[in-house]
């Protein structure tokens, strides 16, 4: 059969995977686990801020709607994988492929826009402390995050549509751990200079306006610090963005690493190395980051915990009623 816009019923192949088949069960194992833990993760941050008092607050708005993106983050590549390694068959499909596509895009940009967000909300809070009240308002914060959900839906939209117009071999072979905007374009059988400059423009516009207003939040966040004449104020205003700051350089360092080792080397093993890094580890570790760091997330799942445990009481102690 010939190359040609054969899209309704395309196979592609994802072949990031070992083939050594004493490997399948190592693999399968450690992803389901660290996927197990990136949701129950995520999840216990949301339960903990959603049944806390104390957490409502914009920070914790934010944070919730972070561990919702990276639940979803998540769930868009690895079930899909462990499927794959499981049956030990490297196909996905064109619609798969593009709903993959789809995704990563909007999850990963609400990430980004999520970081952005919260990074504003801690210069107002160590910046400008009698006004923050007044500055994050529940309705700036509601607007704020569904601005960043609409914004990356119609833009990830926008890409597929485009994508659509692509032409793909049967069989065509995408050595990546899952489809990724940039390796599927890099396949694609026909020109994909117009999607190439979209996907510049917007990464450069979506990306670049939230990192720059991650810097200027951080300079003057540095610039209010050294400012301070007290050492123990200074510390509690470093302690309520330094667990921020440590998500922050891990989403960007691993996601730069997946595309410095995309355009770098051609070494399949390091580009897959550095995905699992950026779409498995870094949603796994935020709510360790955020718990371990934070006394009031930790106080919040502790009394989330204890009244789990009162009920399980009170359901043995109905039952043996």
């Amino acid at each position: 059969m010939e190359a040609g816009n054969h899209t309704t019923v395309a196979q592609f192949l994802l072949l990031a995977f070992s083939d050594d088949p004493k490997w399948q069960p190592l693999l399968f194992g450690l992803f389901l686990s660290m996927y197990l833990v990136t949701v129950l993760g995520n999840l216990l941050i949301i339960l903990a801020v959603s049944s806390d008092s104390h957490l409502h607050t914009p920070m914790y708005f934010f944070l919730s709607n972070l561990s919702l993106a990276d639940i979803c983050f998540s769930s868009t590549t690895v079930p899909k994988m462990l499927v794959n390694i499981q049956t030990q068959n490297k196909d996905i499909s064109y619609i798969e492929c593009l709903t993959q596509v789809y995704f990563l895009n909007t999850f990963a940009g609400v990430d980004n826009f999520l970081l952005a967000v919260m990074a504003y909300d801690r210069f107002v809070a160590i910046c400008h402390p009698l006004n923050y009240i007044v500055i994050m308002n529940a309705q700036l914060c509601v607007l704020l995050v569904l601005l960043s959900w609409i914004i990356l839906f119609l833009l990830s939209l926008i890409n597929i549509l485009l994508m659509k117009q692509l032409t793909f071999a049967i069989g065509t072979e995408i050595p990546h751990l899952f489809c990724e905007l940039a390796e599927v374009l890099k396949v694609s059988s026909s020109d994909s200079l117009m999607n190439n400059i979209f996907l510049y423009v917007a990464t450069a516009l979506f990306g670049g306006v939230p990192v720059a207003g991650i810097l200027f939040s951080y300079s003057q966040i540095a610039s209010s610090l050294l400012r301070m004449s007290s050492t123990e104020r200074m510390y509690k205003a470093f302690s309520t963005c330094g667990s921020h700051f440590c998500v922050v350089s891990l989403f960007y360092g691993t996601g730069f690493g997946v595309y410095l080792s995309s355009a770098v080397t051609l070494s399949t093993q390091s580009s897959t190395v550095a995905s699992v890094m950026y779409t498995v580890v870094t949603p796994m570790l935020n709510p360790f980051i955020y718990s371990l760091r934070n006394n009031e997330v930790k106080g919040a799942m502790a009394r989330l915990f204890s009244r789990a445990g009162s009920c399980h009481s009170w359901i043995i102690d109905f039952r043996t009623m």
